[in-house]
């Protein structure tokens, strides 16, 4: 597909979407601590626009014959040439996406969330809307479906959480308690669902009734990231004051937590954060430039220093003793950690925001507030592919499980699919 058809593709989906204003799975109030401690292993885990500005510049010399460049798809003085390398998109959003999130059975369908207060189911192989979510009273920060697709969760500023049901879209709970949503996350095995907020308190809720199960108060600040272990019998999170905090989902209880005051840990806000297939090691990355590696038993295991800004994407590799950290330098550093060095410094042209490794793979993909998808080899440090579309930063990213597609959410407004 050409860019110059792309564009005018893209352009004409825009402008009309802008000119317009399975099955239920119920959770038993009994069977709530089961799904909590289930302890199997086995986790679920434009080109913009050719603009001419409607001036096509004729050279009065050409009608003497010079016609030099004409026709070579060079861009000519003044204008400006885009690249658009995506397959399909998305442009029902009038504001900034902040989150998106591919069904993990039926990977044609996504949800996105954004700066409109709206969220949208969306067709990715036709860009077409499947639905269109209740309007939040603000910004949707973020977007998850359940771990087997039934439900469909969106966290909003406005501290509500809504739930639905994937299939038909009915509502299922209006779920409130916390401050400014930041993230919401799905328990591995079962319709319990988990957010972070800004007043430094998690919420549980079982789904699909929406009932209250546990609120979680240890962090003194902002809870920025969070998540259930991949076995589902932990939950772990990290907060701007510092502090990572592994927590017990039963009784909400402290398990362990690692402490600024602790001269081998973070010094400041912690951003991100990735555990490790067997639920033993968990990486972050922070506000001080740095990555840490803990264990679980409360070892800090080691220090990631290569860095000059904020670290704010951290991942693990399943298929190789590999870790990687994305910071707002630009680089994206490769690390053994089975030596704690670093192995080869990787580089976009604008912060990395986001970043995921491949299903048992060594291939990782990485987004940038340079507007680029990029897809890299960790074994040898090569750029295997680079992506453009986006006319402002990407913001996050979805993958399907066999790492051939993208989509992505933009400060543009736009969500893109790419092909990998």
């Amino acid at each position: 597909m050409s860019s110059a058809n792309n564009t005018d593709d893209r352009q004409m989906r825009a402008e009309e979407h802008y000119n317009e204003d399975v099955e239920e799975t119920y959770v038993e109030e009994d069977e709530v601590a089961d799904v909590v401690n289930d302890d199997d292993d086995d986790a679920m885990e434009a080109a913009g626009s050719d603009e001419d500005d409607g001036d096509q510049m004729m050279d009065d010399n050409n009608e003497d014959g010079d016609d030099e460049g004409e026709g070579s798809g060079a861009p000519k003085d003044g204008e400006i040439l885009l690249e658009d390398d995506s397959v399909q998109g998305f442009f029902a959003h009038k504001e900034p996406v902040f989150s998106v999130d591919i069904h993990p059975k039926e990977q044609t369908l996504a949800v996105s969330g954004g700066g409109d207060d709206r969220a949208y189911l969306w067709r990715v192989d036709t860009g077409e809307t499947v639905g269109e979510l209740e309007k939040h009273e603000d910004s949707v920060s973020s977007v998850k479906f359940s771990a087997d697709g039934s439900l469909v969760a969106t966290g909003g500023m406005d501290g509500k959480v809504n739930v639905y049901q994937t299939d038909g879209l009915a509502k299922c709970a209006v779920l409130e308690g916390p401050d400014e949503i930041q993230w919401v996350n799905w328990h591995p095995k079962g319709n319990v669902l988990l957010a972070g907020a800004n007043d430094a308190s998690m919420w549980m809720w079982s789904l699909p009734n929406g009932d209250f199960m546990n609120v979680f108060n240890g962090h003194a600040a902002p809870v920025t990231c969070g998540r259930f272990t991949n076995s589902g019998r932990q939950i772990v999170s990290g907060s701007e004051d510092g502090s990572l905090i592994i927590w017990d989902p039963k009784t909400a209880s402290i398990v362990r937590q690692y402490l600024p005051t602790d001269e081998r840990f973070h010094k400041e806000g912690i951003t991100a954060l990735a555990i490790s297939r067997d639920d033993q090691i968990i990486l972050t990355g922070s506000m001080d430039g740095t990555a840490k590696l803990v264990h679980v038993n409360g070892s800090v295991l080691g220090s990631l220093e290569n860095a000059t800004e904020s670290v704010e994407a951290v991942g693990l590799c399943s298929a190789l003793p590999l870790a990687a950290s994305g910071s707002v330098d630009g680089s994206l550093s490769i690390w053994d950690i089975n030596t704690m060095r670093l192995r080869t410094t990787l580089n976009h042209d604008d912060s990395v925001t986001r970043l995921l490794w491949h299903e048992n793979s060594p291939m990782l993909t990485s987004v940038s507030m340079d507007c680029t998808v990029r897809t890299w080899d960790a074994r040898t440090g090569d750029c295997v592919r680079v992506s453009k579309g986006h006319q402002e930063g990407i913001m996050d990213f979805a993958l399907t499980r066999d790492g051939h597609t993208v989509v992505t959410a933009s400060d543009d407004g736009c969500c893109l699919v790419f092909s990998q």
